[in-house]
């Protein structure tokens, strides 16, 4: 296969599908939508025979438990991929909304329109479902997408890929609108990046060597975030349960996710009411501690937090801890060594919880809850294409909103400039 004609072939083919899937009706979508997941319950007994095919083929080349994990397709997470597919249906149409509408001095009105962004590629590994979820909320806002799985889920997403075919057929969509790439050379993951004339932005889903590559090599505008180092603080005016209970879920409900509390950060006058007792809730779920020196003098078994540590996102059992003297240092600490993506303080005190959302630089900042949060479905945008952590156009997850623009509309009635 010459790669390099076959991405622009697909490029070609996404370029003419999306004016079709830009002027689609709701009801249209919503029917493909519906299909598809129709398809996958149909297919069922195929998709588990190439996800077989995957799996053998990774456990051959020596993958690791945790990305066996995530590349296993089990009833509930074929449950869950076409409950996702009805979920999206459900979802208002973003696409044709006009808003913001004013008469201007001249007689004209002025508002705007959101549209799609036209065609969006989508890089990921390991988790087949990705395919689903992806190519349901672009489908949704009326895009056309070139979705590259990573090489280890090739067959389950080519499963998944004649499933997403069938469904548009049956809603009379174009086939083209969803491409899945079929070969696994990384040359087309540097092709795809490189195509403005046919791809208008592109979504990295993975580990950061992959969103660093295409960052740097992308010609393409990316929606990305490298980096997921969250932080909790707990101010002096903190409830002590609500910090208690916040500071532990921000840890240990996932250790893997992006949106896992990295660094707890605690106010010097409730340090020694509080620590002991996180001390005590972490040693008991394995979570090893690292501190600064006063963290150390209250949980002197713990060890020693380096510089390296403040700007580490473990994905792992592992929390750095640091006491501040005020709100002001933990905002400072949290800008620089944070990573944009999501950081919450708890407080009973409204001027500080007001600071704290206006000067912290995130892309959520929350008062008083578990950064675990930052989730495109606990924010009710049904599902999420990912988290952005830029600051134009999308930032933090990104749903149907954050998959279109918007574009300036006039009305009038034969005005002309004087």
């Amino acid at each position: 296969m010459d790669v390099n004609q076959y991405m622009i072939t697909l490029g070609e083919q996404a370029r003419s599908a999306a004016t079709a899937i830009a002027r689609a009706s709701t009801q249209d979508k919503n029917k493909a939508l519906l299909a598809i997941a129709d398809a996958i319950s149909q297919q069922r007994s195929a998709l588990y025979q190439a996800n077989a095919t995957d799996l053998e083929n990774g456990r051959a080349k020596g993958l690791d438990a945790a990305l066996l994990d995530r590349l296993e397709l089990t009833d509930a997470r074929i449950d869950t991929m076409i409950e996702g597919l009805h979920q999206v249906a459900t979802l208002p149409d973003p696409v044709g909304e006009i808003t913001d509408m004013k008469y201007r001095p001249s007689g004209i009105q002025v508002g705007k329109m959101r549209v799609p962004l036209g065609v969006i590629g989508i890089i990921y590994e390991s988790r087949p479902n990705v395919t689903i979820e992806a190519a349901s909320l672009c489908l949704k806002s009326g895009n056309a997408t070139i979705l590259r799985g990573g090489s280890e889920s090739i067959a389950s997403n080519q499963m998944l890929a004649a499933c997403i075919r069938t469904g548009l057929a049956a809603a009379g969509l174009p086939e083209t609108a969803v491409q899945v790439v079929e070969t696994t050379d990384r040359a087309a993951v540097g092709k795809l990046i490189t195509m403005p004339e046919f791809v208008d932005v592109i979504v990295p889903r993975g580990g950061k060597g992959l969103i660093e590559r295409v960052s740097k090599e992308a010609r393409v505008p990316v929606i990305k975030h490298l980096d997921g180092i969250c932080h909790v603080y707990l101010d002096r005016f903190a409830d002590k349960t609500k910090a208690l209970n916040i500071a532990v879920n921000a840890k240990t409900h996932r250790y893997g996710t992006c949106n896992t509390m990295e660094t707890l950060l605690v106010h010097q006058q409730v340090a020694n009411e509080l620590l002991p007792e996180l001390g005590e809730a972490f040693a008991a779920l394995g979570v090893e501690l690292r501190g600064c020196d006063q963290t150390r003098a209250i949980l002197n078994s713990i060890h020693a937090a380096t510089a390296a540590d403040w700007d580490t996102e473990y994905l792992a059992p592992i929390l750095s801890i640091k006491i501040v003297a005020s709100i002001d240092d933990a905002i400072e600490h949290i800008n620089r060594h944070g990573s944009h993506h999501t950081d919450s303080i708890v407080t009973e005190n409204y001027t500080l919880a007001r600071q704290f959302l206006t000067e912290v630089d995130s892309s959520s900042v929350m008062i008083n809850a578990s950064t675990r949060f930052a989730d495109g479905f606990e924010y009710g945008l049904g599902a999420e294409i990912g988290i952005s952590t830029d600051k134009i156009h999308a930032r933090g997850p990104v749903g149907l909103d954050g998959l279109t623009s918007q574009k300036y509309v006039v009305f009038g009635n034969g005005e002309v400039r004087t």
